[in-house]
């Protein structure tokens, strides 16, 4: 099982790679804690954001 770590704190389970139909654009499944199944696309999942003046990821992978 993989797992990311959200900029946030809330820790989520890589489920799968999808397509978005209705553009074709890439898209990562993922599970939260409490089982609900979240989606978002691929750029966004890897992307950077700003957090108190610093750049960090988005989700950053949890090495077992």
């Amino acid at each position: 099982m993989t797992r990311y770590r959200h900029y946030k704190g809330g820790i989520y389970e890589y489920v799968d790679e999808a397509i978005l139909e209705a553009d074709l654009t890439p898209m990562i499944v993922y599970r939260a804690a409490d089982g609900r199944l979240w989606l978002r696309p691929r750029t966004a999942f890897f992307e950077m954001v700003e957090v108190e003046g610093r750049q960090v990821p988005r989700f950053e992978k949890i090495e077992d």
